[in-house]
């Protein structure tokens, strides 16, 4: 009895062990460590492209393209867009990569939205964190992706091509983008087809 209790209690500290270090947050130094804002470019007839998954449709309305810091992940898997959105991702690029400036903020997601609070004052003023950062729904082009984007962390660099969608699906889904970077609140996410994803 004694052996097995030991066996489990040494079997529950490796799985905490591997989770722990599965989570914890890539270390960066500081500074800023992506300087460019996302871009986005509007589709010509010529750049059009066809977007399937089965039972959705999905409209894209620009070319979307962004290197930025992961400042959160949260998975999802009984909403109703997790058929196809199963990450979200809270990125920052600008100031709202800067380590100095995240230390100084507490980040989270849940049901969608990407929240953020802070002590006394903001590290830097509301309107650059609100236009240095977004919660972006992601929907991933193919497996491989899909699986690559479910492995990220916080403190991950990505660089993430694709297209802005509106999409609607079964019993009345539908769910449209956001086309700019300094909305707030319901309706202010992107919602990314990734195309290609590199991380580093």
């Amino acid at each position: 009895m004694r052996l097995l209790l030991l066996i489990l209690l040494l079997f529950g500290g490796v799985f905490g062990l591997i989770r722990y270090v599965q989570a914890r947050p890539i270390e960066r130094p500081p500074g800023v460590l992506v300087a460019r804002a996302p871009l986005q470019a509007p589709l010509t007839p010529e750049s059009e492209v066809r977007l399937e998954k089965p039972g959705y449709q999905f409209k894209p309305v620009a070319y979307f393209e962004i290197e930025a810091r992961v400042l959160a992940k949260r998975l999802y898997r009984y909403d109703a867009a997790s058929a196809i959105s199963p990450v979200d991702l809270a990125l920052g690029w600008g100031r709202m990569s800067d380590t100095d400036v995240l230390r100084k903020l507490k980040i989270w997601q849940a049901d969608r939205f990407y929240f953020y609070a802070w002590f006394r004052e903001p590290p830097i003023p509301l309107g650059e964190i609100i236009a240095s950062s977004a919660n972006m729904h992601l929907i991933p082009g193919n497996p491989n992706i899909e699986l690559r984007l479910k492995r990220l962390k916080p403190g991950h660099l990505v660089w993430i091509k694709g297209y802005l969608v509106h999409v609607t699906g079964p019993r009345g889904f539908s769910w449209r983008t956001s086309t700019v970077r300094t909305d707030t609140g319901n309706g202010a996410c992107e919602i990314v087809w990734v195309a290609d994803l590199i991380v580093r």
